[in-house]
């Protein structure tokens, strides 16, 4: 592939281009080309319509990343899982958390040969974080299905109530963070790929909003003076942490902590990214549950209501699970049903208009919100011209030799596997198309395999579908592909892709923020000056310590017992880390 434009490296090998990777909102027509620069994003609408002025609708400045320290940095482990990593000590059946050992990083050869000397030739050409799946939860919200845990323990996770506690401390990671612990670049931007709140609730939009660009958060709804969900509802079902009933998981050591859910509600603080941070939509950001189809008046109705299930025989939640897993019931239907037939077994909880569903428009209308930009850049991606065209899905600049691409791969027919439509499809082989002399990372929730669901959007019905496998012959078509980052399956791994004929891409899907082991990605490209192209992945934990005080109930203490009683969770998955080769790795490529 050639290039307009040169990578010139500095004394430490850190390209001066990785200081303007970031952000502004700019229009892109999908019916015409622009020229990214640095500074801009680009999202897909209707074809004829003007692009916007280079600062967005409020004409503020553009963001801009941290500059550079001037003391070399790199490489370095501190704060990383290179370094550290949470680790169980002996015990049990629930196991306390301490300090282990650091994973150590795989070079991964498949695609390209690893030349001796690279290190010494190699410059930067973009550094960034990637989020997924925090899941922020309102966990007192009707619509929560914790019931089917009569059938199947893990599904419902007695940590749930702590998500804002760790992902502010997992934003306060990043905020110390010396830069790519590789290259020693400025880190230009944090990138979250989806499923940023549970249950698709206009609370947890709110506190997402907030933890990402900094403010007071109280992940509490409903009775401000009382806990109303089902860790307070004195079944033995679920864990019961301010209770001394013997429930399930106390039974499996889980602790009796007077006072834990009064202290899960309190008003916490996030300072906010201290980098500009960018938003990808995944199943939950868009569907009730991450699930159904939108728009159902009664799910709707009984989301804000005054009354919520919380127990179920194990027989009919059962039912329920296996209508789920088979996507035959992408509006709903047989929930509906079962919630009607149980309307004398819920109990009363207060109403709250808070937990109404958001729609996209609103999502995109959150992330343009003045009060939620933080370090910018202002929409976090999106644009007005995303609220005109109805979609989610936009470009933006990286760095002068780089973009980003961040896809919407939900379906609003329903079912939390994904797709995309021949419209955005169209879209992003044509954004590649017009951007071949720039590198390309692209953004999505679903991973290639998680997209086969092909079922009709209701709002455009004529429309096709498309899968995990059109998507990477697309990707693979194109030579400037470098890597497609993703997450939904909570677990770590990376994919090399390389078709008959075609360009060879790195896939890297990394773990989610709600199950253990809780971790985000570091991520930075260089050119190795060789012929070859190296990815480098490192992961990282939050800011909270491994070890755990039962009677530390403060901000950080939350943060440190979320961490370990995901690690405790019955029925817990104990692989989601992944393997060695998919967690910190180098990932080279032949540079075409």
């Amino acid at each position: 592939m050639s290039r307009t434009r040169s990578v010139t490296a500095s004394a430490l090998g850190v390209d001066r281009r990785t200081v303007l990777a970031a952000a502004g909102a700019v229009t892109l027509t999908a019916g015409t080309g622009y020229a990214l620069r640095p500074a801009e994003s680009h999202a897909a609408t209707a074809a004829g319509t003007p692009p916007a002025g280079p600062s967005g609708a409020s004409g503020a400045p553009l963001a801009a990343t941290t500059a550079a320290p001037a003391a070399p940095l790199a490489p370095y482990t501190r704060g990383t899982t290179l370094d550290s990593v949470a680790t169980p000590r002996a015990g049990g059946p629930y196991r306390r958390l301490g300090d282990g050992p650091g994973w150590k990083r795989v070079v991964r050869d498949e695609l390209a040969a690893a030349r001796s000397g690279r290190a010494g030739r190699r410059t930067t050409l973009a550094a960034f974080v990637q989020f997924t799946d925090l899941h922020l939860a309102d966990t007192q919200h009707p619509l929560r299905v914790e019931y089917l845990r009569s059938f199947d323990s893990h599904l419902w996770r007695p940590h749930e109530a702590l998500t804002v506690q760790g992902a502010i401390s997992l934003v306060e990671r990043v905020n110390a963070l010396r830069g790519g612990p590789v290259t020693g670049a400025p880190l230009g931007f944090v990138m979250t790929t989806g499923d940023n709140t549970d249950n698709n609730a206009r609370s947890e939009l709110e506190w997402f909003m907030k933890v990402m660009s900094g403010g007071r958060v109280r992940p509490d709804s409903g009775d401000p003076r009382h806990y109303e969900g089902v860790q307070s509802s004195g079944l033995k079902l679920y864990w019961q942490p301010d209770s001394a009933v013997r429930d399930a998981d106390k039974r499996l050591g889980f602790p009796h902590l007077p006072g834990f859910l009064a202290a899960a509600t309190r008003e916490v603080n996030s300072p906010g990214l201290h980098v500009p941070w960018y938003s990808t939509v995944g199943n939950h950001d868009a569907l009730p549950l991450g699930i159904y189809a939108p728009g159902d008046p009664y799910l709707a109705e009984y989301a804000v209501g005054g009354r919520k299930l919380m127990s179920l025989p194990a027989a009919e939640a059962r039912k329920l699970q296996d209508s789920i897993k088979s996507t035959r019931d992408p509006r709903g239907v047989r929930l509906r049903e079962l919630l009607k037939a149980h309307t004398r077994d819920m109990r009363p909880v207060t109403p709250d208009e808070r937990r109404a569903p958001y729609t996209p428009a609103e999502y995109v209308k959150a992330h343009l919100d003045p009060a939620h930009r933080g370090a910018g850049p202002v929409g976090h991606g999106y644009s007005p011209a995303n609220l005109d065209a109805g979609s989610q899905y936009y470009s933006f600049r990286v760095a002068d030799d780089v973009i980003g691409i961040s896809l919407d791969t939900t379906d609003p027919g329903g079912n939390y596997q994904g797709s995309i439509g021949t419209a955005q499809l169209t879209w992003l082989e044509r954004t590649l198309r017009e951007n071949k002399d720039s590198y390309a990372v692209v953004f999505s929730h679903h991973t290639s395999a998680s997209m086969d669901n092909t079922r009709p959007d209701p709002g455009r019905p004529a429309e096709r579908r498309h899968g995990g496998r059109e998507l990477v012959a697309l990707l693979a078509g194109h030579r400037n592909v470098l890597a497609w980052v993703n997450g939904h399956i909570h677990k770590n791994l990376v994919t090399a892709h390389s078709t008959a004929g075609g360009h060879a891409f790195w896939e890297i899907s990394t773990a989610s923020h709600i199950d253990h082991p809780h971790l985000a990605r570091i991520i930075e490209l260089t050119d190795n000056k060789d012929g070859t192209l190296s990815l480098f992945t490192t992961l990282v934990e939050s800011a909270a310590p491994h070890r755990t005080d039962f009677a530390d109930l403060s901000q950080t203490g939350l943060a440190a017992l979320y961490r370990e009683l995901a690690f405790n969770a019955p029925g817990a998955l104990p692989n989601l880390a992944g393997s060695a080769a998919d967690r910190n790795t180098e990932l080279l490529l032949k540079k075409d």
